[in-house]
């Protein structure tokens, strides 16, 4: 017997039947017109509408049937827009132990709520935000159907267009951004344009979803409501939850669009008047895969050069366009010269924050002019001037130091506002155990003591040097 408070179905008959039966088949044949479609065992979210079945049930339907069904996933993180009240913030249903469908019951994640309201008071509780609240509501039934035996839930209305307090949201929730956990993102795409202005909207906010970069979606959606479609009401009503998990994928992600349709597709009762529906997964990259190729290191190797040429002529360092995705990637990297086989300046950038080849010619020109142990570059010197460059693959959050492999890895720690890093060379340069590579690296790097590493998190990275 189920004790415990239970969120009611709220939605049913509303948004899809009441009737168990009626919907457990209604779900199955939406998921059966995907059955073929591709499973990823390395999904880590998705992007789903929340409409009515009957409107947007198959594009949701492609969404749950890119999961594997046979992960065995510590929990769901549910995240989505409120229709109904402005919360300035997020709200997290700490009240609620199971949330009620008509295929049964799920349980929710009580403690991991209760933690994200101790983490962060821009998460708390309001229980009308929850109510008759209906986009996450509506994905229950296909988690239940997909998965059978469904995790705890985590169930987050987010409701605030203040990037920072996102920014916080995304922090706290970085934490379970894990293989162990799925996050679900509800949001419905263009809200009442007309069909052809709903493809066109709807294609330049998917485009932008699809970089993976949240500074592009946010373009583009400001760029659709300054484009005077009649009747645009929104591009995304889920705008804010998919910000926030942009700014939690960090450029570590790939994203793959699965399908659109619109209402109009459905029901050509109304072509002028219509809302968009998108689904999206989003992948967690290998970052073994990550590798450059002799072009592409060709490719950093005149970047530098000319960043240290024309600022020894007097000009700024030239914007480059650059196709490669991996030239593109946000991760760290050290630039290196030697003259006469003997250093001459290195400096290097950890973090990932500027795409790569932005952060080459920042570091060339700082490991010329701005190496405090060395005199600056002279014109007289460049044609003598070797030079080397280490890129620092994007990093990876481990859970256990068995994930970290010396020589090979880099060790990134990071506890609060304190951090230190190892590179991976230094492993070759020392005779440490995990254990004392770990322990020096949090001591002497990040300042938490030797055994802070044991709490703080974690992160491997590669270096590849030429």
């Amino acid at each position: 017997m189920i004790t415990g408070t239970i969120r009611p179905a709220t939605q049913a008959n509303r948004f899809y039947t009441g009737d168990a039966k009626e919907l457990e088949n209604e779900v199955d044949s939406l998921l059966m017109r995907h059955n073929s479609s591709q499973v990823y065992d390395n999904l880590a979210a998705l992007i789903v509408p929340h409409a009515g079945y009957y409107f947007s049930g198959n594009v949701a339907a492609s969404a749950y049937m890119a999961i594997d069904a046979k992960k065995q996933y510590k929990r769901i993180f549910l995240l989505g827009p409120s229709h109904h009240e402005w919360l300035n913030g997020a709200s997290v249903n700490t009240e609620a132990d199971y949330y009620a469908t008509p295929l049964g019951n799920v349980k929710v994640d009580h403690e991991t709520a209760i933690n994200l309201t101790k983490a962060d008071s821009v998460f708390a509780y309001h229980r009308s935000a929850h109510a008759q609240e209906h986009c996450l509501e509506v994905q229950l039934p296909f988690l239940q159907r997909r998965l059978g035996d469904v995790p705890p839930i985590v169930p987050i209305i987010i409701s605030t267009n203040d990037y920072y307090k996102l920014k916080r949201m995304a922090d706290v929730l970085r934490p379970y951004f894990t293989d162990d956990n799925l996050f679900v993102i509800s949001s419905d795409f263009s809200h009442y344009p007309s069909y052809e202005d709903a493809c066109e909207v709807d294609a330049k906010t998917g485009k932008a979803i699809e970089t993976g970069n949240v500074d592009e979606f946010i373009s583009a959606i400001e760029a659709n409501a300054n484009s005077g479609k009649r009747n645009l009401a929104t591009s995304a009503c889920g705008e804010f939850a998919i910000v926030t998990l942009m700014l939690m994928m960090d450029g570590q992600y790939d994203v793959k669009h699965l399908m659109y349709q619109n209402s109009g597709d459905i029901d050509d009762y109304d072509h002028n008047r219509v809302v968009g529906y998108h689904s999206f997964a989003i992948l967690r990259r290998d970052n073994t895969s990550f590798t450059l190729s002799d072009d592409e290191k060709k490719t950093l190797k005149g970047i530098a050069f000319q960043s240290i040429k024309d600022s020894l002529d007097g000009k700024p360092i030239a914007q480059q366009t650059i196709r490669s995705s991996i030239l593109n990637s946000k991760c760290g990297a050290f630039v290196s010269l030697h003259k006469y086989g003997r250093l001459r300046g290195c400096i290097g950038h950890f973090g990932e924050d500027y795409p790569l080849h932005e952060i080459v010619a920042k570091m060339a020109y700082s490991a010329a002019f701005e190496d405090p142990r060395f005199m600056p570059v002279t014109s007289d010197e460049l044609a003598d001037i070797d030079i080397e460059i280490s890129v620092l693959t994007p990093m990876r959050r481990i859970q256990s130091i068995d994930e970290f492999q010396l020589h090979r890895h880099g060790i990134y720690i990071k506890k609060g506002f304190r951090s230190g890093t190892f590179l991976p060379q230094v492993a070759d340069e020392v005779n440490w155990t995990k254990e004392e590579f770990l322990g020096h690296c949090a001591q002497d790097k990040a300042g938490i003591g030797w055994d802070g590493w044991r709490d703080a998190e974690l992160y491997v990275y590669e270096a590849i040097v030429f």
